[in-house]
């Protein structure tokens, strides 16, 4: 029986990608400690929150007994130990799959949630958001976010992921208030390894202890930024883009971007210095600290600074050019790897048929 679940909601943009990679590659030394990273791999907590994101609800078809969500908690509830989840996409569920979460879980149910201050994530979910297929503007999307109208897609998804405030005192009417920790992202130029000794603080581990040679989930420069959202336009005049979004995502999110133009060194970044966004930070802030949850970390540095940097208006021609034929090389690259792979297959399968006695 599994004596305490950490569970790790998010929010988005706040290092998940670096705890993760650190769970995930110290498996073993985690074991030692008694405790573990739920599922065989991460993508098993994946296919988890998004079948109970789909699943259980009101107006939704009711949880399969069998399906991805009940394999990960018979696997945690089966555990000795602590168990770890670590999936963003569990911050913006309502009262109703909070409550699901923490019924079906036996253990003592700990849940953390990081935050990072405005300004960043502001940017950083905006340069995600077109990495997944968006074709919003940057001036659009910070009118959008700044506007918070729950009608706005932009708005509406923004504010689910990054309101801190609000997904804290969801959570913590839920799972109780002894229950819930705020964990603050540390500012820019700290050491890179504070972040998991926070986390380690929360899981009750000498953070020294484990491998942090991971690998970083970097950002895209601006001007590829604005490369991939002229892309985006035209795949969705086309109608294209949302046709098969795992088909995008696994060919341009990441064969293209990730795997590629992410490593492009001299791009110029995008910078964020508006008054609106340090007012309406600080108010975040506020608002956290009224609530009084407990913090590891420090709720000032959730406190927004000028993201230095510059607007998609001043990124050359020139330099979109250079990330379009990079991105276009990129392209070519990935179609000639798996005409190179088709080719060795066929290969291999007439060779089986001769072997056989048959014609290739």
């Amino acid at each position: 029986m599994a004596e305490r679940v950490v569970l790790h909601i998010g929010s988005m943009k706040s290092g998940t990608s670096f705890i993760q990679n650190v769970l995930g590659n110290n498996r073993d030394a985690l074991a030692q400690h008694g405790i573990s990273f739920a599922g065989e791999k991460w993508r098993d907590q994946v296919a988890a929150v998004q079948d109970l994101a789909a699943h259980g609800g009101p107006k939704q078809p009711p949880l399969e007994p069998a399906g991805a969500w009940q394999r990960l908690v018979d696997d945690i509830n089966a555990s000795p130990g602590t168990s770890v989840v670590s999936m963003e996409f569990l911050a913006p569920r309502m009262t109703p799959k909070i409550e699901i979460i923490r019924d079906a879980l036996h253990g003592r149910l700990d849940v953390v949630l990081t935050g990072r201050d405005l300004a960043r994530n502001i940017a950083a979910m905006w340069l995600e958001s077109v990495q997944n297929g968006s074709a919003v503007t940057w001036d659009d999307y910070l009118a959008a976010v700044r506007s918070e109208d729950n009608v706005s897609p932009v708005a509406r998804n923004f504010w689910n992921h990054q309101g801190l405030a609000t997904i804290a005192r969801r959570w913590s009417d839920v799972v109780g208030p002894e229950h819930f920790t705020v964990m603050t992202v540390p500012p820019k130029g700290a050491s890179s390894s504070l972040l998991w000794e926070r986390f380690a603080q929360v899981l009750e581990l000498d953070p020294a202890a484990f491998e942090l040679n991971v690998r970083a989930n970097r950002s895209i420069g601006l001007a590829t930024a604005i490369t991939l959202r002229h892309l985006n336009e035209i795949l969705a005049r086309d109608g294209t883009p949302a046709a098969d979004q795992r088909f995008y995502d696994l060919l341009v999110k990441h064969l293209l971007t990730k795997r590629g133009l992410v490593a492009r060194e001299g791009e110029p970044t995008l910078g964020l210095d508006e008054r609106w966004v340090m007012k309406r930070g600080a108010a975040e802030v506020t608002a956290l600290r009224a609530q009084g949850h407990r913090v590891v970390g420090d709720l000032d540095e959730l406190l927004p600074q000028p993201v230095r940097g510059i607007h998609p208006d001043q990124v050359s021609l020139a330099q979109q050019l250079d990330a379009a034929m990079e991105g276009l090389a990129r392209m070519t690259q990935i179609s000639m790897e798996r005409e190179d792979k088709h080719r060795q297959r066929l290969r291999r399968r007439n060779a089986r048929r001769r072997a056989q006695g048959g014609n290739p």
